[in-house]
């Protein structure tokens, strides 16, 4: 695996760091959980005043405590298609990409592809997280059960011969209805929860992650970046992450906020 290494990022393009944007699973969680260190690392970019969004595949409904725990500015779920965060009244706010009418029409054809799925590889076995699923389905690959990488195409290609588009996560593999995807749902929740666009402000914000499903994201931010666990995708990534932690999991997102934060000015706000 040849990269750059965390350190390389020059000191001015850190500092015109103003938000970042994270996976969770294997990037901000650890084993599952989120670690004291990665936690920290939430609450310095916060006190800076930098704006966290995290984008994950996981489900709405897995993703609602988080919203609310986090010192984060919202968790885009079910990549892209459904956004939570903690309301000025610490109440949870929702907002969804897809009207209504859409997810219903939708959810039928989602779930016939899941069992189109179970009934060819019987040893799969749907996330532990899909009653939470709201606009999409989950096959787990690597959480609780473990498919070869064979099945793992041959599901993706299943999704894919569905009609959804799919993605291979590091614990998942996610099928959807729609056009959106991470990026789409960075998008829209910084222009959602910000009022502000994206693109044309992206030499400013950084975004972080560990999987094949980061990839489009490391493709389109200048500024991308891998925690050391992604090792185990390298070779399977179609675009790759400018720089690599040292650390893995939750202790290389905090790698990151630290090289965001010991770059900013004194006093400095975003």
């Amino acid at each position: 695996m040849t990269h750059s290494p965390l350190s390389d990022w020059p000191l001015a393009e850190r500092a015109r760091i103003h938000g970042v944007l994270t996976d969770i699973d294997d990037t901000l969680t650890t084993d599952g959980v989120i670690t004291p260190d990665a936690l920290a690392a939430l609450h310095a970019l916060r006190a800076a005043g930098l704006p966290v969004f995290a984008i994950t595949g996981r489900p709405a409904g897995w993703s609602e405590p988080f919203a609310l725990a986090w010192p984060v500015n919202a968790i885009v779920a079910e990549n892209g298609a459904v956004a939570l965060w903690r309301g000025a009244d610490g109440a949870l706010q929702k907002d969804w990409l897809q009207d209504e009418t859409t997810r219903s029409a939708n959810f039928a054809r989602l779930q016939a592809v899941a069992q189109q799925v179970l009934a060819e590889l019987p040893h799969a076995r749907l996330s532990q997280d899909s009653p939470g699923r709201e606009t999409d389905i989950a096959i787990d690959h690597s959480e609780f059960a473990h498919l070869h990488e064979a099945d793992i195409q041959r599901v993706v290609a299943l999704m894919r011969e569905g009609g959804l588009n799919a993605t291979v996560s590091s614990i998942h593999i996610n099928g959807w209805i729609g056009e959106h995807h991470k990026l789409e749902g960075a998008r829209w929740i910084v222009r959602q929860r910000l009022g502000r666009t994206l693109d044309a402000e992206i030499d400013h914000w950084v975004y972080v992650g560990d999987s094949t499903n980061d990839a489009l994201m490391f493709g389109h931010f200048p500024h991308s970046v891998g925690v050391a666990n992604i090792a185990r995708f390298w070779d399977q990534l179609a675009q790759r992450p400018r720089y690599v932690t040292s650390g893995e999991r939750g202790a290389g997102f905090a790698e990151v906020a630290q090289a965001v934060l010991a770059a900013r000015p004194a006093g400095a706000r975003a």
